[in-house]
């Protein structure tokens, strides 16, 4: 089936979504299967969190892959930094941090069972730890992901871009082993000892870091004479671009999945991890009415698509026939 790479809105002749207030999911959404590919356990409830469960919670098989298990993580939260037996077994702790996130957004997940490689400081930066999942070749890390996307048969895969979201070394290795998958899972002549070939119909870069998205909470919160947490973060950005010139970025949004009716799930998964998440930190700053009203949607990138690509959109779905496409047994909690 031929491919078509979309790299932005503008290449494709389309505008970026606007507001999706008149926008809204199918209320039935079962036979669909999305399968979202994380670098660490956390990730996937900062990133596309609400999406998940607004498709999860109508019908939809949705499936988190955790590439780590973050064994070589900080704990971030002042609360738990504390607590010795939190840094004795670090690796255990995320586990059941990740369970309790994956009931709470109503989700499938699987273990690629790679180590954590760290976030190296310093100059120079330090090697990779030997072993680590960034300094895995590609292949080897790519198989058991090509097996779990033989076995779930996903109509759509969630990834990050080629940055990683941010330059991590296990979430640059995500994206590519996500690519891999994608490219290679529906040819029988490669990965042949990982299952029966399958084809997923499109590929999506998550934007949870969008500027767009943190200036229009920003300046909704000083309109209205309040704190915003996003003043720093936003001058960061100013002092990085030319005067009046866009974030520099490869990809611009294509894609706004309305799922305000599930961030208060998406917080309870957030707080499900409570090594890494401070529950009076940046990410509960701004209520979740105020996001419902300035910002009611996550943002994706259409990176690569099987299937007829209408843009913009406002729905993983757009141009797949799913109810016409066989289930597959069921997996949860286990490692590839």
């Amino acid at each position: 089936m031929r491919c078509q790479y979309v790299t932005s809105a503008q290449e494709s002749g389309a505008t970026q979504p606007t507001g999706s207030a008149q926008h809204q999911l199918d209320s039935d959404c079962t036979g669909l299967r999305i399968l979202a590919v994380h670098a660490h356990p956390d990730d996937e409830s900062s990133k596309g969190a609400a999406s998940m469960a607004a498709y999860a919670r109508r019908g939809a098989r949705v499936m988190v892959v955790s590439c780590t298990g973050g064994e070589r993580g900080s704990i971030l939260n002042p609360g738990v930094e504390e607590n010795r037996r939190s840094h004795w077994d670090l690796a255990g702790l995320r586990h059941r941090e990740m369970a309790g996130a994956r009931e709470a957004l109503g989700v499938e997940h699987r273990w690629l069972g790679f180590m954590d490689s760290g976030l190296p400081e310093g100059d120079p930066l330090p090697p990779l730890p030997w072993g680590c999942f960034a300094k895995t070749p590609l292949e080897r890390a790519a198989a058991p992901l090509v097996r779990i996307v033989r076995e779930f048969r996903p109509h759509v895969i969630l990834a990050y871009d080629e940055n990683g979201g941010y330059p991590h070394p296990d979430h640059i290795m995500a994206h590519k082993v996500a690519v891999e998958a994608w490219e290679a899972a529906g040819d029988p002549r490669r990965y042949i000892a990982e299952g029966d070939a399958w084809e997923p119909l499109k590929l999506y870069y998550d934007r949870a870091f969008d500027v767009a998205r943190f200036k229009a909470l920003h300046e909704a919160l000083e309109t209205r004479g309040m704190h915003s947490p996003f003043a720093e973060r936003i001058a960061r950005f100013a002092e990085s671009e030319p005067e009046g010139a866009p974030p520099v970025s490869r990809h611009q949004t294509t894609t706004r999945i309305p799922c305000a009716d599930c961030f208060d799930v998406r917080d309870q998964a957030l707080k499900s991890h409570v090594s890494q998440v401070d529950p009076d930190g940046f990410f509960f700053a701004v209520s979740n009415d105020l996001q419902r009203e300035i910002w009611p949607y996550e943002d994706y990138v259409l990176a690569a698509s099987r299937v007829e690509a209408n843009l913009p959109e406002y729905d993983f779905a757009e141009g797949i026939d799913y109810r016409q496409t066989p289930e597959t047994r069921r997996g949860n909690d286990q490692t590839a």
